[in-house]
């Protein structure tokens, strides 16, 4: 199945020289989303996941059910004031602004291992911002699986020895 064909490419958003890459189309096709469901979660099925941790929002369209497929609990990673009880943060940047990332302090306990979930990987900043948090909770971060991963702006470089998993890439345009 054609996933890639089913990313629209949308110029200068959310700022100016900024190719963004909307996953729009592909959720509102069923068959499409199943099968980045399935891409996503399959290497991870016997790795002994116990949580997925995805950061709001997209990334919780795949995490949850990710987790579900893999038999794994869930913990969402949110912005600032969406979380009602007490807190980690961590703070990151992307290639047109930073943000702070939050997590409940008791969503992951020590030796648990978390595989982190979203739909895309830029420059790497707000995943890099996710495994601080798990690392700092005491989990243990498994891998990292995205939809997307744009590879012009090497994120994978923040996260040099981790697994790091992506269904399509994106290079240039």
């Amino acid at each position: 199945m054609d996933l890639k064909g089913r990313i629209r490419s949308v110029p200068d958003f959310p700022v100016p020289g900024i190719l963004f890459r909307d996953i729009t189309p592909l959720l509102g096709d069923a068959e499409a989303l199943a099968e980045a469901i399935r891409l996503l979660a399959e290497p991870w099925r016997e790795a002994g996941i116990h949580l997925v941790a995805a950061v709001e929002a997209r990334g919780f369209v795949f995490g949850a059910t990710v987790a579900e497929r893999i038999g794994a609990g869930f913990v969402p990673i949110r912005k600032e004031g969406r979380l009602p009880w007490k807190t980690r943060s961590a703070r990151y940047t992307l290639e047109y602004r930073s943000d702070v990332l939050y997590v409940h302090e008791d969503a992951i306990s020590s030796g648990q291992r978390v595989l982190i979930v979203d739909d895309l990987m830029a420059t790497g900043g707000t995943a890099r911002a996710a495994v601080e948090l798990v690392e700092e909770l005491g989990g243990t971060v498994a891998g990292l699986a995205f939809l997307i991963e744009l590879e012009d702006l090497k994120g994978r470089d923040l996260l040099a020895g981790y697994d790091v998993r992506s269904v399509l890439r994106f290079a240039g345009d």
